[in-house]
């Protein structure tokens, strides 16, 4: 067998044909049998590399998904666990639940007129009027600078959930406020355990400030949007035990509870994420395999 009969010669063909006759194959490409399996693997190896490399990045999100829920439930779990001893104290009167009466009193000492005025106002801001009215302004804004209803939907949830576990958590216990004369008017009435001005400064405001997050890149930002939620959900509980209108293992209860609620809906938030993301990648690369 000739040993140039698989790839031809240039004796076969008379000559090397001239360049006008040349096809971009016959540029790149031996001529052949050889030369189309040649193009065929390469052609292969590519696709195996596009989707090994779009596997990865779908494995990758996923991955780092995991690693978050794994987090979250950790996070979830101790919240809760930590809510039902407080829980049990107070059911109990004793463990943490002795230490309520010693803060108030020291409470009541510290107390002046001016600073009663200023933890009156910045109270009010935590109720069940003014938290509403900011909180709708500031989704209904990033709705429609977003043209999404994620915020809508997604603060909704959350409110629910947090306004669910205040009112069942607050009739089921049926604890006692301090006495009028250690409070600071104008008084309440409901019962006053769990802390809902608490669990509400955690889940409400820290749901705003996630959405905030989710768009925003600078770190620096990012670390001020969370100062920000921390330093607004202490001061908001110290406040109300301040003002003698919850324990403080009301309030307490309403950070861990309020804790826990959050971290779920943002876990859940991630997960229909991720997979929107995965859906989207799919759809577009399925498009770029299919043959034309």
């Amino acid at each position: 067998m000739n040993p140039q009969g698989m790839y031809g010669s240039a004796d076969d063909h008379g000559g090397m044909p001239p360049e006008s006759q040349k096809s971009p194959t016959d540029l790149d490409v031996p001529e052949g049998a050889g030369g189309g399996r040649h193009v065929r693997r390469s052609v292969d190896v590519r696709r195996l590399v596009a989707r090994l490399s779009r596997l990865t990045s779908l494995s990758g999100e996923w991955v780092l998904f995991l690693l978050m829920l794994a987090a979250g439930l950790v996070v979830m779990a101790s919240a809760t666990w930590a809510a039902g001893e407080i829980y049990e104290s107070v059911h109990d009167r004793s463990g943490l639940a002795a230490v309520d009466r010693p803060v108030l009193d020291r409470m009541v000492q510290w107390r002046q007129p001016w600073l009663d005025s200023v933890m009156t106002a910045f109270t009010t801001i935590g109720g069940t009027v003014v938290l509403p009215i900011i909180t709708s302004v500031v989704v209904l804004f990033l709705a429609w600078r977003w043209r999404s209803w994620l915020p809508v939907a997604l603060t909704v949830f959350a409110a629910s959930g947090s306004v669910a576990m205040t009112v069942i958590g607050k009739q089921t216990v049926g604890r006692v406020r301090p006495a009028h004369e250690f409070a600071v008017p104008p008084f309440e009435v409901s019962p006053s355990f769990p802390s809902g001005h608490s669990l509400n400064a955690v889940v409400v405001v820290g749901v705003l400030v996630y959405l905030l997050m989710v768009r925003e890149r600078r770190l620096a930002r990012r670390r001020t949007l969370l100062l920000f939620l921390a330093v607004y959900s202490v001061c908001m509980g110290l406040s109300r035990v301040y003002l003698g209108h919850h324990w403080l293992t009301d309030v307490l209860t309403g950070w861990l509870l309020g804790g826990a609620w959050l971290v779920f809906v943002v876990m859940t938030h991630r997960f229909v994420a991720t997979l929107e993301r995965a859906r989207r990648r799919r759809e577009a690369h399925g498009v770029v395999d299919s043959p034309a």
